[in-house]
């Protein structure tokens, strides 16, 4: 159900090198969430870095949605780069899994599968 890498890069270079890898993959970045510092900034005692990444191809949103508009909530990708026990994690879970758990649509699965060989692919890169 999830996909996770260990890096060997910084915080830092890790979500630089993800934001990137979106970009050269045709998806764009919609929102960055620092999990960690809105944390720590409303006063909780959170140590780790945690950035989620929304991402998005139109193309392939579009798609899911013409097939069954209830799956918006599915939407967008989410993609994390977070260090835990000392090391940098990218990691994900699966678009397929989720399409799959909300939906039977054989023309869906196939979206789904393709969503997800990208995002892995981002996240590879960006290791």
């Amino acid at each position: 159900m999830y996909y996770i890498v260990e890096s060997d890069k910084s915080f830092e270079q890790a979500a630089t090198d993800l934001e990137a890898a979106v970009k050269r993959n045709g998806f764009g970045v919609l929102h960055v969430h620092d999990i960690g510092n809105t944390l720590r900034g409303k006063g909780v005692a959170f140590e780790p870095q945690v950035r989620v990444f929304e991402v998005c191809n139109p193309g392939q949103a579009a798609k899911v949605m013409a097939a069954d508009l209830k799956l918006n909530m599915a939407l967008p990708c989410r993609i994390s780069v977070y260090n835990e026990g000392g090391k940098t994690r990218i990691g994900m879970i699966k678009p397929g899994g989720i399409l799959a758990a909300l939906s039977q649509d054989a023309a869906l699965a196939v979206v789904a599968r393709e969503v997800e060989a990208q995002t892995i692919r981002m996240i590879d890169e960006a290791k």
